[in-house]
């Protein structure tokens, strides 16, 4: 039964990198899991199914996000965003993917529209990037960054809610934390994606991606849209509309409801005409239909996972052998976090199922509230950027594919997990230790 993660993730990762599509590789691995923990075929789907009413609210939240973004998009004001960015880092390899990264990231805490901006900013820069001779796998660095840092590091937006997960977690398994504390243990693991961040962008995916080139084609970049936008009345109600949505996904915790504030707001402010609201409902649904998707079969294969026991498995089997070493202990729950989370590809789902299991053996072995606070946490977001089933993913793809030239595996998952989950294994691993 312990064998059961380890395999059936394996498994997923190595039909991924053969290019098996995403939803196929997961119900694959998902039913081998099922019947290497005893469960018939049919048994092994009907769970699956079942399961994937657990990111129900997720995947709901994702296609609302989808239609807040294309009606922001209506109203011209991303056009503003793109112009702004060739205008001032045109030439400016490095900068341009700084940037890229800070606005990623005020999707997570500002304007909470996670990764349904992602479709609608990067297409319109696709071939200024090919022209710059940008490395996408850069870009696809910038905006994983930027769509999981902030969540790690910062108690705010979806910040809010991991760290908020985290102390629900130790909480009820009897450690004994404060909210502040837990943002405080979390600081040192997101340095490390910081780390991470600017060894990509400065060492690893500085080189000009095309070198054959010719000198004529780089007079020739993309210049500002000839579509003449100035900032006006309806922009100002956008970010009424966007400060609206935020506040009331603050308050109530819920992306739905924030969500549904602001397409609500758009629409009453007139800034989208009423006619127009079905569209962009329907493009909205269209753009993120795909990422819902995978998210509700992740979680159907979470299911599996967690019901069948074959994490607890994991997870005794891993600690049987460990004593009281810290460093030892460390390593390896830091390392089934790993596993556990490219597996089903939410950091957010994670921390519930391992934080039962993690919680006693920190407590028996002597590790601090914060320590176990940094464990827990870097555990479960070890394996988000990397991952073929995490939105950290597959956000990135969806706008750098939007031509065709981007392949979700090898151009967005292998470079994230590299530069993101090696430093964040590290620094987490040094904060359990040292905290």
């Amino acid at each position: 039964m312990e064998w059961v993660v380890v395999v059936s993730v394996l498994l997923m990762t190595i039909l991924s990198l053969f290019r098996v599509n995403v939803i196929v590789a997961i119900i694959i691995s998902a039913v081998v899991a099922g019947l290497m923990a005893g469960l018939n075929l049919i048994e092994s789907i009907e769970m699956l199914v079942s399961g994937m009413g657990g990111q129900a609210n997720t995947a709901l939240s994702y296609v609302l996000l989808g239609a807040f973004a294309v009606a922001i998009s209506y109203t011209g004001i991303t056009t503003l965003l793109v112009n702004f960015l060739i205008r001032i880092l045109t030439g400016k390899k490095t900068m341009l993917l700084l940037a890229i990264a800070g606005v990623a990231s005020l999707s997570q805490n500002v304007v909470p529209v996670h990764i349904a901006f992602i479709p609608i900013l990067i297409p319109p820069l696709l071939k200024l990037f090919d022209q710059m001779r940008i490395d996408r796998r850069g870009v696809a660095l910038a905006l994983t960054f930027g769509l999981k840092a902030p969540y790690v590091m910062i108690p705010a937006g979806f910040g809010l809610i991991f760290h908020g997960i985290i102390l629900d977690g130790m909480t009820q398994n009897g450690a004994e934390i404060t909210l502040s504390q837990v943002s405080l243990a979390m600081l040192i693991p997101g340095l490390g994606m910081i780390v991470g961040l600017l060894i990509g962008v400065f060492f690893t995916y500085r080189k000009d991606k095309d070198a054959l080139l010719d000198v004529e084609g780089m007079a020739d970049f993309v210049k500002p849209t000839e579509e003449k936008v100035t900032f006006n009345r309806k922009h100002l109600l956008t970010i009424v509309a966007i400060l609206g949505a935020l506040i009331v996904q603050i308050v109530t915790g819920n992306l739905v409801v924030g969500a549904l504030t602001g397409l609500i707001l758009m629409v009453a402010f007139i800034v989208v005409p009423f006619s127009k609201s079905d569209k962009i409902v329907a493009d909205g649904v269209s753009m993120m239909s795909t990422i819902a998707f995978v998210m509700l079969v992740a979680s159907g294969y979470g299911t599996i996972l967690k019901e069948t026991g074959a994490v607890d498995a994991l997870v005794e089997v891993s600690s049987g052998f460990l004593g009281d070493n810290k460093v030892l202990i460390s390593f390896v729950l830091l390392l089934v976090g790993l596993v556990v989370t490219i597996g089903i590809g939410s950091s957010f789902g994670t921390i519930p199922i391992i934080a039962a299991l993690f919680v006693p053996i920190c407590v028996a072995a002597g590790f601090s509230p914060l320590a176990t606070a940094a464990l827990i946490g870097t555990a479960g977001a070890l394996g988000d950027a990397g991952s073929p089933a995490s939105d950290s993913t597959l956000g990135p793809t969806s706008g750098l594919n939007a031509d065709g030239k981007h392949n979700h595996i090898w151009d967005t998952c292998v470079p994230t997990f590299i530069h993101f989950n090696i430093p964040l294994f590290i620094f987490g691993w040094a904060a359990s230790l040292f905290l």
